[in-house]
């Protein structure tokens, strides 16, 4: 069974970090591509940053580039969304997801491309200026 939690959010003032938290199982790392998203009041659920880990391929929305990493843990199952110099914007609810890697540098972006079911609960991260 394919599970993903997500974990690490909370409160942090502009210009702050926070580092996010994706623990998958239930499936191979190097098989499947990690994305993270968001979705904030009102608006729809975009992509914020993806990986590869089986070429090392990682992707960001633009609004993020040059703020936020996606580092990665194999012996922890474990994908990371590192945030910094957070803004009022990044203010969201975001969740991990994975979606099986068809081929190389296989990156997905839109929440379309991931399985319904291989989603983990999202957490709330909340910016304040």
């Amino acid at each position: 069974e394919v599970q993903l939690q997500a974990s690490g959010g909370g409160l942090v003032q502009a210009g702050g970090s926070l580092r996010l938290s994706c623990e998958f199982s239930g499936f191979t790392f190097d098989d499947y591509a990690i994305g993270w998203f968001r979705q904030a009041p009102g608006k729809e659920r975009e992509g914020v940053s993806c990986i590869n880990p089986g070429d090392g391929i990682t992707d960001y929305v633009d609004s993020v580039k040059g703020r936020f990493t996606i580092p990665a843990d194999h012996d922890k199952n474990t994908v990371y969304l590192q945030m910094n110099s957070l803004k009022d914007e990044d203010t969201a609810v975001y969740y991990c997801a994975a979606a099986e890697a068809v081929g190389p540098r296989y990156c997905p972006s839109t929440p379309v491309d991931y399985r319904k079911d291989y989603w983990g609960k999202g957490t709330q991260v909340t910016v304040s200026s």
